[in-house]
């Protein structure tokens, strides 16, 4: 599939359905594409919409099955978003949180150095933020979707408890936070990586 470069062909291509609940145009918006005036469209929207498929039925139709209707916060980004939003975040400009080169992240039509292809969005899931706002409630969140799903990389943040959800052909199995206690919550090789961890996420459902 091509590059859109009309009105229709970006329309047909927000139309693809990636899963049972989500099409693609939902992901595509981007604040920092309406404020600075820039396309957010896929590069190569076959890879983007691959990925954003194991995304979607993966880690997002099963959060939702379990846990309700789930928010997207910001999810797939151009290179070129991306780009300006790292370099506006490293100038200490404005609220522009983009890792730098985020290829397979959020950067969904780009492999990685590896030649791997993944995807990120960030999302916060409503009903579990109703319900568990205490000092490290999100841990619930972080140790059931551990313990169930296969995802690559989670990312707490404090606002909502929102977290980006990684998916990627070779998963990191990594949880990190910017919410106490911050830093690194489990990766392979710590002792509280394997096994079953439910006193963790007990109540959570």
């Amino acid at each position: 599939m091509k590059k859109p470069a009309s009105v229709q062909t970006l329309t047909e291509l927000g139309r693809v359905r990636l899963s049972k609940n989500f099409f693609l145009r939902e992901f595509l918006h981007s604040e920092i594409a309406v404020i600075h005036g820039i396309a957010n469209i896929p590069d190569d929207p076959d890879l983007a919409i691959a990925a954003g498929t194991r995304l979607c039925e993966d880690l997002l139709e099963p959060l939702q099955d379990t846990f309700g209707r789930i928010a997207l916060r910001s999810a797939y980004r151009s290179a070129t978003v991306n780009n300006l939003g790292n370099a506006l975040m490293r100038a200490g400009k404005g609220a522009y949180n983009c890792a730098r080169d985020d290829f397979a992240g959020h950067i969904w039509d780009r492999r990685d150095a590896e030649g791997c292809m993944g995807a990120t969005a960030c999302i916060v899931v409503p009903s579990v933020w109703d319900r568990f706002q205490a000092p490290g409630d999100w841990q619930k969140m972080a140790w059931w979707i551990h313990d169930h799903l296969p995802y690559s990389h989670l990312q707490f943040f404090p606002r909502y408890f929102a977290f980006n959800i990684s998916w990627h052909e070779r998963p990191k199995r990594r949880i990190d936070s910017f919410i106490p206690p911050k830093g690194c919550l489990t990766k392979p090789g710590m002792a509280n990586h394997t096994g079953s961890h439910a006193d963790l996420w007990a109540g959570i459902l």
